[in-house]
């Protein structure tokens, strides 16, 4: 020890508890590093991974319904198809027996026009939209769906909305226009006009069931079709 640091009353300083205290500091600062790391990691997967596993989990939640007898009647439930990512939604009446057969909606004549109209008319892939039905499940011998069945399924569609968030919805038929809508009204007069329901434009048309057995009414289904082409910002070509 020198004499002016015995003057002062002051030690030198210890070099090995120096470095002690400097590696000490520096795995402190390593480990709260790390922890805003792992941190930052969660808060960037979480919302994706909600995003992914929602829509998945939907089918199975479907498949899982008991909330009226037609959950126990049917052989597999039909939840949707496509991607939805044109902002466009077709909703249809409820599931046939190919549909049911392959779990998947509009899967046989019907659906193959559907398919037309959609890539021949309206210039987008299958894929790209979404199809669904009001009833998740088919109804013994195709009969109409019942009120009751039809009331327990709506909260099924209007999840498939809220996950979506469609921009327009095509209610294929009267009985899906009408329970979008909540209305009771007629084919004539739902069309041709642009409702509301949930933030999306609704446009109602004609079932493809129907325009398999009145083909003439094809035409009258391009012009509802055009108006929710309009409504979805694509380009619409003469017919």
């Amino acid at each position: 020890m020198s004499t002016e640091a015995s003057s002062a009353g002051e030690e030198l300083p210890d070099p090995q508890q120096e470095l002690a205290d400097l590696g000490a500091a520096l795995a402190a600062h390593a480990r709260r590093a790390a922890q805003r790391g792992v941190a930052r990691a969660r808060s960037v997967e979480a919302p994706a991974k909600a995003e992914v596993q929602a829509p998945v989990q939907l089918p199975a939640a479907v498949e899982a319904c008991r909330a009226c007898p037609l959950g126990s009647l049917r052989a597999r439930s039909v939840c949707a198809d496509g991607t939805g990512q044109a902002g466009v939604l077709f909703v249809g009446n409820a599931p046939g027996a190919e549909d049911e057969a392959r779990a998947l909606p509009f899967a046989g004549r019907a659906g193959q026009l559907l398919t037309d109209i959609i890539e021949k008319g309206m210039g987008l892939r299958r894929e790209q939209v979404a199809i669904t039905h009001r009833l998740k499940c088919r109804p013994p011998d195709d009969r109409a769906p019942l009120p009751e069945e039809a009331q327990a399924c709506a909260p099924w569609l209007e999840q498939q909305i809220q996950q979506l968030q469609p921009r327009v919805l095509v209610a294929l038929g009267a009985e899906a226009g009408n329970q979008l809508l909540g209305s009771n009204s007629s084919l004539d007069q739902l069309r041709g006009r642009v409702h509301v329901h949930a933030g999306a434009k609704v446009i109602v048309t004609f079932h493809p069931e129907h325009l398999l057995r009145v083909p003439e009414d094809k035409k009258e289904c391009w012009k509802d079709i055009q108006l929710a082409m309009r409504e979805l910002g694509l380009p619409v070509a003469r017919k």
